[in-house]
């Protein structure tokens, strides 16, 4: 499923926070954007998932026009995962994960055996099935956002959009989070904040400065030293891993 984004705009207030952006994420394609922090990612991702509605702009998802679409309609085609998911009461993982299948029932209609069968897989995908009857509230952050992910697969989207899922996560699960979502085979536009994650995922990069669109194009072609001098005004060496053949980054303030 391809997602179409042209001419986005978005105010905060009487501020422009997301500056006549265009992009595109081809079907089954793992694209990544990345910028300093307050250059506009987060406002981006949540005015194209709707839940900042732009002043400005279409967003196309396959052939559903997102900003003129019900929210429960385009929840069936479209997951999102967030950088911070605290909840003031308390559920088990597996009734989180129930959760994601929410978008695909009618008012008060009941979980099924088919239901029951999806979440169990989405378990499975992200290493949860032994914390099923876990309390969410006593998982570590790494956890938590496991099992988000989880109950993102079990919407069954045919896209899904990560604003900086890992960012406050240790390796182990980062690692454990891109790789599964890269396993899944579907669309993806992910704001990223380490370059190293962002060149060892991404198919394709969109750099953000100010708002906009500063330059986009393959990890190897964005993330030179200069364009991160520019973006994030430190000195910066790159190389390729000789054993892996990934980007490497070496940074001087």
């Amino acid at each position: 499923m391809q997602l179409v984004v042209e001419s986005l705009e978005t105010k905060l207030g009487k501020k422009e926070i997301v500056k006549n952006i265009s992009l595109l994420v081809d079907n089954q394609k793992f694209v990544g954007v990345v910028g300093p922090n307050g250059c506009g990612k987060s406002t981006m991702l949540k005015s194209i998932y709707k839940s900042l509605p732009p002043h400005k702009g279409t967003v196309v998802l396959g052939d559903i026009d997102v900003l003129k679409t019900s929210q429960k309609k385009i929840s069936q085609k479209l997951g999102v995962v967030g950088q911070f998911n605290e909840m003031h009461f308390d559920l088990t993982v597996e009734q989180m994960v129930l959760l994601g299948r929410t978008p695909h029932k009618r008012l008060l209609e009941v979980d099924n055996q088919v239901d029951i069968d999806i979440v169990e897989d989405a378990l499975r995908q992200t290493n949860l099935l032994d914390y099923k009857d876990r309390s969410y509230l006593s998982l570590s952050g790494g956890e938590k956002q496991r099992t988000i992910l989880a109950r993102t697969i079990a919407q069954q989207p045919q896209f899904m959009i990560l604003d900086e899922p890992t960012n406050h996560l240790d390796i182990r699960y980062q690692l454990e989070i891109l790789q599964c979502v890269k396993k899944l085979n579907i669309g993806v536009l992910a704001a990223l904040h380490d370059l190293e994650t962002a060149a060892q995922y991404c198919d394709y990069l969109y750099a953000m400065k100010d708002g906009r669109i500063y330059t986009s194009g393959t990890p190897e072609e964005v993330l030179t030293p200069e364009t991160i001098s520019e973006l994030y005004q430190i000195k910066c060496e790159t190389y390729k891993n000789p054993i892996t053949n990934q980007l490497g980054f070496v940074y001087q303030i």
